[in-house]
């Protein structure tokens, strides 16, 4: 079996005749502490580079060195995460298994930033996407045709704010980490804009 194919496994199997108390570790200092750093970053390292492998076919457009500047921007990113998360550890799993997925999580988010790199994010309430459908029905585009200008209507009902963000990230499909970096905002506080827009919205077309 190809360790290259399966790191995470790899990373397992070569720790199960030490296991460390990764947690315990991570909190000392010295020798130990750094220790478990330095296995810890490895471990996360190849997670990210695992995942930029799996999504390899639609990478085209990101040149061999830049994938691994990626992978290890995202194994640091990781790494600051669990750290910052440690007391979040429950120990329902493998503490390797647990911190493996905070950089397949990274590894995702900067793909995306990479991939938005250059593209202009329009924050502006009224930047509505095409919804045309050639493939539609004449009945068919008339009822989306209505459906969107009851959404419009509904909208007014939103706040400056949250029609920018309602409409960027459910209309036009901006990645919400990109959005947060952009706005100078947290992933937390546009969900709770987004949520609250949700709600006002999905209230105003129940009356109407």
């Amino acid at each position: 079996m190809s360790t290259l194919i399966y790191p995470r496994l790899a990373m397992e199997r070569a720790t199960e005749a030490r296991e460390i108390d990764w947690v315990v570790a991570l909190r000392s200092k010295g020798a130990e502490r750094d220790e478990a750093l330095e296995q810890l970053y490895a471990l996360l390292l190849r997670a990210a580079r695992f995942e930029l492998g799996r999504r390899r076919a639609e990478l085209s457009y990101v040149r061999g060195e830049e994938l691994e500047d990626i992978a290890t921007q995202a194994a640091d990113d990781a790494l600051m995460a669990v750290l910052g998360k440690l007391d979040d550890y429950r120990g329902a799993s493998r503490f390797t298994t647990w911190a493996y997925k905070f950089a397949l999580l990274e590894a995702g988010v900067r793909l995306r930033r990479r991939a938005w790199q250059g593209r202009e994010v329009v924050l502006d309430d009224d930047a509505w996407p095409a919804v045309a459908d050639t493939s539609s029905s004449a009945q068919e585009k008339l009822e989306q045709s209505e459906m969107f200008e009851q959404l419009r209507a509904a909208m007014t009902r939103l706040t400056s704010q949250q029609r920018r963000v309602f409409t960027a990230l459910a209309l036009n499909e901006v990645p919400i980490d990109v959005l947060a970096e952009r706005l100078g905002t947290t992933r937390g506080a546009l969900y709770k804009t987004l949520h609250d827009a949700r709600r006002k919205l999905r209230a105003e077309l129940e009356m109407q």
